[in-house]
């Protein structure tokens, strides 16, 4: 599966946003300064997740030669809100 740029990079911002965490927690930061960051990486992580099983599911749906319709792609939309 080739990487979708889109999620490269969101990635690349969780990679950053862990890198921040490391330092903080180098620097001696409180407990409360780096909850709200680890919960930010582990939601963009979940955001990731949903994206790749969206796109998956595309993917083998076109393979099969099915067509997308209204509803699946309301469906789609809410599992990469995942």
């Amino acid at each position: 599966m080739a990487c979708d740029p889109k999620i490269a990079n969101r990635l690349k911002r969780a990679e950053g946003q862990i890198r921040g965490i490391l330092k903080m927690m180098d620097d001696d930061k409180s407990c409360r300064e780096i909850m709200p960051q680890l919960m930010a990486v582990r939601s963009s992580v979940d955001k990731v997740m949903g994206l790749v099983v969206a796109e998956n599911l595309r993917r083998c749906l076109d393979e099969d030669g099915t067509q997308h319709d209204e509803k699946l792609e309301e469906a789609l939309k809410m599992i990469s809100k995942l």
